[in-house]
């Protein structure tokens, strides 16, 4: 069976616009398909904040993988292992939280990828591939490069090690976390702040010149988000599940309401 494509990855590698659907309450195999019906790109399936287990993760990685849209889990920062088993079993993508060196970077480029360009560990014909891989050399040369690996800059330092980190070979895109970078600058919330706009042009600088793509979360206004999309930022995380559900209920108990 041929490997699923990634197609957010594609979408990256010519500077498209990848829009992710964020996953923390939703556990039905229909995810996929409304986030496909929602004109989404990617599933930001959240095992940091959410309470997914790596089970449930699993169940909706499959179940991504026949629509198109690229099943990708966000893990917790010390959890390596939960991104390989993700991996293993569905996902095309994981995204790591506060990395904020090179040397974090190289570690989890290393993680995600099998020898010889990293440690990752063969544990039988994946997801990806129906559970049908050819060979162990074809199949682990095709997911080093199908797998999309995202390091977060959260804080100043990352901002600052961002050219360091977007060079490290097997780092794909560097996603900013606006909220927790806004916390740590100690201006909490403040998504349009002269200073994250200054870190989302250091940080896109950094992407262009390793030719890694530029990543945005955290931002959901459209006149911020607009401006940081025209500077770059190609990897957009647009919501997530409650959020959806919040905004989509509320307007429509507003126009009931005023029926009275």
């Amino acid at each position: 069976m041929p490997l699923v494509e990634n197609k957010t990855k594609l979408k990256l590698k010519n500077n498209e616009l990848a829009l992710g659907f964020g996953v923390h309450h939703l556990r039905t195999s229909a995810t996929a398909m409304l986030a496909a019906a929602a004109d989404h790109d990617w599933l930001f399936i959240d095992m940091e904040h959410g309470a997914h287990s790596v089970h449930e993760a699993a169940q909706l990685c499959i179940a991504a993988l026949p629509t198109g849209v690229t099943p990708i889990v966000r893990i917790c920062a010390g959890a390596l292992d939960e991104g390989t088993r993700a991996l293993d079993n569905g996902a095309l993508g994981v995204i790591v939280p506060h990395v904020d060196t090179a040397e974090r970077a190289k570690e989890i480029a290393r993680a995600f990828r099998y020898p010889p360009l990293g440690t990752r560990s063969w544990g039988g014909p994946p997801a990806p591939y129906g559970f049908r891989a050819p060979g162990n050399a074809e199949a682990q040369a095709a997911l080093n490069e199908a797998v999309l690996v995202v390091a977060m800059i959260e804080s100043p330092q990352a901002v600052g090690n961002a050219e360091a980190i977007a060079a490290v070979d097997g780092i794909d895109c560097l996603l900013i976390g606006t909220s927790d970078l806004t916390a740590e600058m100690g201006i909490p919330g403040q998504i349009d702040h002269p200073r994250v706009v200054e870190a989302y042009g250091q940080v896109g600088a950094a992407c262009r010149a390793s030719g890694k793509a530029l990543g945005m979360g955290g931002v959901y206004d459209k006149e911020t988000a607009s401006r940081y999309i025209k500077a770059g930022a190609r990897m957009v995380l647009s919501g997530s599940d409650h959020t959806y559900l919040l905004a989509g209920a509320a307007a429509r108990s507003a126009v009931l309401r005023g029926a009275v």
